[in-house]
């Protein structure tokens, strides 16, 4: 699949309605995206020759691809923007021929709108409703004031600051309307039945057995607190007719929560379908109310119902922690995952979910703690199209594909576990020159997988490669250098160390041709992230590979060496707060920690002028940015895109922070860049989106720091982009970034005069 290049600002700036946390296309009745899939082809996967395909859509613009379970046909959505549609397609792959499936437009804005049969005899899809007439219009003439309440219960909740709510009673009928959709049965040759009458769907999940639909539907009252996601809903099961089967639970309204990241709503959370069974459904429940203060043995509770449902749900496990959710096997095998916010552990149990028999524990520990990760268990679709662990031995021995962190840093790999003795083989490992990462096995004995592999200099390819057997891998893809300007710029994985003996890494990247022996010290951009962890020894461990390919995007910092610019990408920002400690309540102090060692082994390295370094991120990093411009004098200039500097307008938690505001004002107002405002003495770029979604980082954000500085006679320019979010969408849009940038580097950092 190919994805073009960035659309225009004209594309971007299509009616684009904000509703319930969700931004919908309101012509085409779907989300609202910007960036589609232009091309679509075949590739063998034995090294034989690419295929095309014959009769897609012109222009393509493709939202989403499904393979059929028995693997003979793909179906896709193609969005028409100019008829105003999203329609369902389908190709059959034997013949390499591609037509419409679908006459009416799907009607889905949550999803892709639609979902193999586990036959594959056809699909189910989410369509607009036969004679649903237009939006609801608006005159402009209010019905009067809007009205919000709340009656005191005297307990504490947290409630984020979630944008693109809902305001009114016009946008209360623009959401259902747009929600509303009809559930339908769509053959191979296109005939269509309706199941059930028109709903507000969120979820419509065909069970293995094929006679089975779970469905979840929202239901009123709507909030202007908090998104769809949290609006009441009714969970129930249904046949392909639409008959109701079975009521699962009805939700209410949730417009809060207790503090903490553990916390989470009472009453049925992540429910699916068990994927190696005809019929069962499996959900947790909170059994500590959701509240991770208060004690409990048992915290949450996993439930398992077969069809016919009758009778009550059976306890599939109770757990001391959060549920993460089940790897389903067969009868005797199931891997479940539950973890603590917290503490950040983690901890792997197998289960028999048929026989009854009494979980093992598998696997505890941090999950913080890469270099101990045993990978994540290799799942494959079955012949019904349903993910489950692949398995060998008798369904006693399983494979992991793993990130491979080192002190070499990244090394991805793949190994055979058996589970009976806890014994493990390593089928593959990356080796230098190269970062190789396996994805796939295509069959059971991992006699044949699909890895891709990349260098410095060469982007990443799909090998076929056989395991243990003599012979180069076979190449699948051979996709050219995207930046061949660039490709000799060079890349080194550096290491040193915190005043606090935390030790920190980053990825130094220099000029193609540059030696610093010869040319001397050069301007630099930093670009960084902050991480918060609970342990010294996790925040020093190695992220990252020297070995990946140098790729050059306008969204981080790397294009500027094309303007002679050494650039420190990613040095790690860790916020330690180990035990009872809270990470934050130090942050400024580690943060300006970190980046003094980065600045001194760059500078100690002779490829960085220490007098003009400019430090820049994107969100968190962008707070990051305005934090070390208040409490240092380590940076010439910064760049900030997207940030939040007020945690007075975040006052229910923010990033990784459980506390409130009123639990740690002091905390709160240290971090807060708009506080220190007076001591932002360097000169900063301040870059948002004039219609940022994220939860947190308003475009008043930036609007009040800029006025801050500026009222305060500060340096500061504020660039605010036209219909854009949180992340950048329109070709306008990012040219006109990198040229800021570079603008501000060139002024304040390239050409900047020594400091006393």
């Amino acid at each position: 699949m190919r994805v073009p290049a960035l659309p225009g600002i004209d594309v971007v700036a299509q009616p684009e309605l904000k509703l319930a946390g969700l931004r919908i296309h309101p012509r085409t009745h779907s989300a609202s995206a910007f960036s589609f899939i232009d091309d679509l082809w075949l590739q063998e996967v034995d090294g034989g020759r690419e295929r095309r395909i014959q009769g897609l859509p012109q222009p393509l613009a493709l939202g989403s691809l499904q393979w059929s379970p028995d693997q003979r046909h793909i179906a896709f959505s193609q969005v028409d923007r100019r008829a105003g549609r999203v329609e369902l397609w389908l190709v059959d792959v034997a013949a390499g021929q591609a037509r419409r499936l679908l006459d009416r437009p799907l009607g889905s804005v949550t999803g892709s709108g639609f979902d193999w049969l586990p036959d594959g005899s056809g699909l189910i899809a989410l369509v607009r409703p036969d004679g649903q007439g237009a939006a609801p219009s608006d005159d402009g003439i209010p019905p009067g004031p809007n009205i919000q309440e709340t009656r005191g219960s005297g307990q504490v909740q947290s409630l984020r600051t979630y944008q693109d709510l809902l305001s009114n009673p016009q946008d209360e009928a623009l959401f259902a309307y747009y929600m509303t959709s009809q559930l339908l049965r769509v053959d191979l040759d296109g005939r269509t039945r309706a199941i059930g009458a028109p709903e507000m769907y969120v979820g419509a999940s065909v069970a293995p057995d094929g006679r089975h639909l779970l469905r979840q539907r929202l239901e009123r009252p709507f909030s202007h607190l908090v998104p769809y996601s949290r609006f009441p809903r009714r969970i129930d099961v249904i046949d392909l007719d639409g008959h109701l089967v079975h009521t699962v639970a009805t939700l209410p309204l949730v417009e809060g929560l207790p503090t903490g990241n553990d916390a989470v709503a009472t009453g049925v959370r992540r429910i699916a379908w068990r994927s190696d069974a005809p019929a069962t459904l499996v959900w947790a429940e909170a059994q500590d109310g959701g509240d991770p203060s208060r004690e409990a043995a048992v915290r949450d509770r996993v439930f398992a119902h077969a069809a016919p449902f009758a009778g009550e749900p059976r306890i599939l496990a109770d757990l001391s922690t959060r549920y993460r959710g089940v790897s389903w096997g067969h009868g005797s095998l199931a891997l479940l995952q539950e973890s603590w916010w917290k503490t950040r552990q983690l901890r792997e149990w197998r289960l028999a979910p048929d026989t009854g028999a009494a979980p093992v524990l598998l696997r505890e520990g941090s999950y913080e703690d890469r270099y101990a990760d045993p990978g994540t268990p290799v799942m494959q679709l079955d012949a019904r199209g349903f993910a489950r662990l692949l398995t060998t031995g008798g369904g006693e021995t399983i494979y992991r594909i793993g990130d491979g962190a080192s002190a070499e840093g990244d090394r991805p790999f793949l190994d055979r576990q058996d589970l009976a003795s806890g014994r493990t083989e390593r089928l593959f490992h990356s080796q230098a020159p190269w970062y190789e990462a396996p994805f796939a096995l295509l069959d059971a004995e991992a006699s044949r997988i699909l890895t891709t592999r990349e260098s410095p200099t060469q982007t990443a390819n799909v090998l076929l490669r056989r395991p243990g057997a003599d012979g180069e891998p076979v190449a699948l893809t051979d996709f050219p250098h995207p930046t061949p300007a660039l490709r000799d710029v060079t890349k080194e994985q550096i290491r040193y160390t915190r005043d606090d003996g935390v030790e920190l890494t980053a990825d130094l990247y220099l000029p193609a041709g540059y030696d610093a022996a010869r040319d001397g010290p050069l301007p630099m951009l930093m670009w960084a992230y902050p991480r918060e962890f609970k342990s010294a020894d996790a925040a020093s461990q190695v992220r990252g590979s020297p070995h990946r390919f140098n790729r050059i995007s306008y969204w981080g910092p790397l294009a500027f060496l094309a303007r002679g610019y050494a650039v420190l990408d990613g040095p790690t920002m860790p916020i330690v707060g180990e035990g009872e400690s809270e990470p934050n309540d130090t942050y400024v102090r580690q943060l300006v920690g970190s980046a003094r060692a980065a600045v001194d082994a760059v500078v100690e390295r002779g490829v960085a002028d220490r007098g003009r370094i400019a430090i820049g991120g994107h969100s968190y990093g962008a707070f990051m940015t305005a934090n070390l411009l208040a409490h240092s004098d380590l940076f010439r200039a910064g760049i900030a895109r997207s940030g939040a500097y007020n945690r007075s307008l975040t006052p229910f938690g923010f990033q990784a922070e459980e506390r409130n505001y009123w639990q740690a004002t002091e905390t709160y107002h240290a971090m807060s860049p708009f506080d220190h405002a007076d001591r932002i003495d360097e000169p900063v770029l301040l870059i948002h989106g004039e219609e940022d979604n994220n939860s947190g980082t308003f475009p008043m954000q930036s609007e009040r720091l800029f006025s801050a500085i500026k009222g305060l006679g500060g340096t500061a320019r504020l660039v605010m982009l036209p219909r854009e979010s949180h992340g950048y969408r329109a070709r306008e849009s990012i040219l006109h970034m990198l040229a800021e940038t570079d603008a501000w580097l060139e002024s304040h950092v390239k050409e900047a005069k020594p400091r006393p």
